[in-house]
């Protein structure tokens, strides 16, 4: 089998991380990857390492969020150059599966595909503006497309262009970490930590402020931020650094090691304003690292307040420091009772090799599909 995967970002996030866990499933099977990607990130290195061929492909970069004129114009002159080289790649190759891991390209390759080639688009996120949901559904329309969502937050604003035999929500899985056990000694050091982008939609400043009144509540309270202020703006990462001026915070930059870093907390905050299950509170799952988190999107898809988690009954940084304080004050026992419930749910539901079967299933199933249908079209009409 021949796949085309088209990417909107060249750098590692949490779509591509996914991407890269299929890949070893998919070269078991022998299958062939012909990969477009803007830019020379992180991902094309890890890509060409693996003996993959890797096109440029222009995609933005656009602003995080709500987008102005100035993205609308480069988008538009972005999609036509898209299309002229997906196009060619096409007229190149015998492709069985083009795979959109992001929203960005999938009206490009809907162009460029004219229903020839069957489309598999990955949603990693809930599109939150609803000019994008149309672009995005009218695409998913034209190819006939097949919608995988992570989570039943991302799959909602797609649902109106997707037929149901169409759309499947499968959420993603991630490699054992390795569970270790925390004391959760109320008198000892506690280590509470914040993974991910350094940005507005994560709540990094929330975070910052909840750590400045639990810092004075809890003297042996300290604090992680491990991330990068990818995708966000200079001016929101200075106030997150000003805020924290003066705090027990480390700042760690992009960390590769997530599992490191988890192994090192005693607690994950996750005040993200509107997302799925993030991977890392997937990877926390499996770390057996209690996960402390607003109540927002699709967060509560896999944490349940105190068995696999706890929710902060509002999302604001007063009611998260009360609920921080609340757990280091309280009994151990919760917190080691999540850690092990919230072990058991990532065997259940989010390992890797269970990911890896469903979306190479659905493949599979796809390519066949599409090959009937073709060959069905292609035979003459008997009167």
């Amino acid at each position: 089998m021949n796949i085309l995967y088209l990417d909107q970002f060249s750098e590692m996030g949490g779509a591509q991380c996914c991407w890269l866990d299929l890949l070893p499933a998919m070269q078991e099977r022998g299958w062939q990857i012909l990969a477009a990607l803007p830019g020379n990130g992180s991902l094309v290195e890890r890509l060409r390492a693996r003996g993959f061929r890797v096109h440029r492909i222009p995609c933005g970069p656009y602003h995080s969020g709500g987008k102005n004129g100035a993205d609308f114009l480069r988008f538009v002159w972005d999609v036509k150059c898209q299309v002229r080289i997906i196009a060619d790649l096409l007229a190149r190759s015998k492709f069985d599966l083009i795979y959109v891991n992001g929203p960005r390209l999938l009206p490009a390759a809907a162009l460029a595909a004219g229903g020839r080639v069957p489309i598999l688009f990955h949603a990693h996120n809930y599109i939150a503006q609803r000019y994008a949901a149309r672009v995005a559904g009218w695409s998913i329309r034209r190819s006939h497309a097949t919608v995988v969502a992570y989570s039943q937050l991302a799959a909602g604003p797609l649902r109106p262009y997707t037929p149901r035999e169409r759309l499947h929500v499968i959420p993603n899985g991630i490699s054992d970490i390795g569970f270790h056990q925390k004391r959760f000694d109320p008198t000892g050091i506690w280590r509470i930590g914040m993974v991910g982008r350094i940005a507005p939609e994560k709540g990094t400043i929330e975070f910052v402020r909840a750590a400045a009144v639990l810092s004075s509540l809890v003297p042996n309270a300290r604090f992680v931020i491990c991330g990068a202020p990818l995708l966000s703006s200079q001016r929101y990462y200075d106030e997150v650094r000003s805020l924290a001026h003066g705090l027990p915070i480390e700042f760690l930059g992009w960390k590769e090691d997530v599992a490191r870093i988890l192994n090192n907390l005693d607690l994950l905050v996750i005040p993200s304003k509107l997302e799925g299950p993030p991977r890392v509170l997937l990877e926390a799952f499996s770390a057996g690292v209690p996960v402390v988190a607003f109540p927002a999107g699709g967060i509560v898809e896999a944490v349940e307040d105190e068995e696999t988690g706890f929710l902060v009954p509002e999302a604001s940084s007063g009611a998260l420091a009360a609920r921080l304080h609340e757990l280091i004050a309280g009994d151990p026992q919760r917190l080691r009772h999540v850690a092990a419930n919230s072990r058991l749910c990532w065997q259940r539901s989010y390992t890797i090799a269970s990911f890896q079967e469903r979306i190479v299933q659905l493949i599979l199933n796809l390519v066949s599909t599409s090959q009937t249908e073709l060959e069905t079209a292609a035979l003459p009409a008997h009167k």
